[in-house]
């Protein structure tokens, strides 16, 4: 895809209904709702999830955020929580991305490419064609304890950049992203929409003075 000279801004980690809602009215356009994980912040149980959710106004879009990999876990799962995208944070096998769609009509799938080498660049244009939009993250799923998101680091954005110009769907930028780095970080990839959690977020929570940095950075980066 060309780049986006506006990207859009998905808001991480959102831990109850007063964090989206801070989030939304500074402007996010999601919303990251995190299921279990065997490692990183934000997870909430997902009758928690559920309340966010409903409680998300259009056009802004809830994410859940799962690190589920058979079909029928992860369909009975967004039939719990109703949110109408699946975060899928580690690999599917072969051919379950279509039986996904199949079993979640309308139910739209953003696939995580954990940004380790240049082999993330095959990676992403594999699944590209399967899913609505590719988001990369800094996360190792080889790891014994796989990593998933949340990390905080930031990945080779030169790599970033090539996924994006390779792709012909919207592609995600997330990991390590801060006020003090996202003008760059917009610069160096050019991404349909920026991914923030610990960059907005203090011992915890979400921090308004943080999110209000980051919207003013995002914003004065695309002026």
């Amino acid at each position: 895809m060309e780049p986006t000279p506006i990207p859009r801004v998905k808001v991480c980690c959102i831990q109850s209904v007063a964090e989206a809602r801070a989030a939304v009215a500074a402007g996010a356009a999601a919303l990251g709702l995190v299921s279990d994980m065997p490692s990183g912040p934000g997870v909430i149980p997902e009758d928690r999830i559920a309340a966010i959710a409903a409680a998300v106004p259009p056009p802004v879009a809830p994410f859940l955020l799962t690190c589920g990999q058979d079909v029928p876990s992860l369909a009975a799962q967004q039939r719990r929580v109703r949110v109408g995208t699946l975060q899928l944070c580690d690999r599917l096998p072969a051919g379950a991305h279509a039986e996904l769609r199949a079993a979640l009509p309308g139910v739209r799938l953003v696939q995580v490419v954990h940004v380790t080498g240049p082999e993330s660049v095959a990676e992403a244009q594999e699944v590209a064609s399967h899913v609505d939009a590719v988001l990369l993250d800094s996360g190792d799923p080889a790891l014994p304890v796989k990593q998933l998101g949340g990390t905080g680091r930031r990945h080779d954005w030169a790599l970033s950049r090539r996924i994006r110009e390779a792709l012909d769907v919207p592609v995600f930028l997330a990991g390590g992203l801060t006020s003090d780095n996202v003008a760059e970080a917009i610069a160096a990839v050019g991404p349909f929409a920026l991914d923030v959690c610990g960059g907005v977020r203090r011992s915890g929570a979400l921090d308004e003075a943080r999110l209000r940095a980051f919207f003013r950075a995002v914003g004065s980066a695309t002026s």
